[in-house]
């Protein structure tokens, strides 16, 4: 089963699909990211997120996928336009079927690394280490979108054990 994560934004959204190897291993199937030009107007560059995220879907055939939820800082601008980002990826997931999963950036700190305050240098080692990968997922964006997707697939292991008591 291929799981999709997003780590939504309008200048960079980081996406990730992750599967098992036979041994039940989770493997890095592709990731990466969707980058929009800072010089476009935001329709055309939500425009740009929401068929990248579509044409990702059509290509790797998740059957679920992970974003994350929405963190509010200081910076309202700022929040807005993730906001924006996040909307879009929301709505070419829901145009696709797939069962979506939401995680604040702690449920997935603690599901990775075992501390909802875990910095972003033992994220990435840990998305490193546990996808069994050469170097570090770059950029940050990717990594972290991996880090959604083994969320949602650490959940999912949980979901099949509770259903078989």
């Amino acid at each position: 089963m291929i799981i999709m994560g997003i780590d939504p934004g309008t200048a960079t959204t980081g996406y990730a699909f992750v599967s098992e190897d036979a041994g039940g291993d989770p493997i890095a199937v592709a990731y990466g990211v969707i980058i929009t030009k800072p010089d476009m107007k935001m329709p055309n560059r939500l425009q740009i997120i929401y068929r990248e995220v579509k044409r990702l879907i059509a290509e790797y055939k998740p059957k679920a996928a992970a974003i994350e939820e929405m963190f509010f800082g200081k910076n309202v601008t700022a929040a807005i336009t993730v906001a924006q980002g996040r909307g879009v990826a929301l709505m070419a997931l829901a145009d696709a079927n797939l069962p979506i999963y939401e995680y604040k950036p702690a449920e997935v700190k603690q599901t990775i690394a075992g501390s909802g305050n875990a910095p972003k240098a033992q994220m990435q080692e840990m998305v490193k280490t546990l996808l069994n990968l050469e170097t570090i997922p770059k950029p940050d964006d990717a990594a972290d979108a991996l880090a959604i997707a083994l969320t949602a697939m650490q959940a999912s292991r949980w979901e099949q054990l509770v259903d078989e008591d």
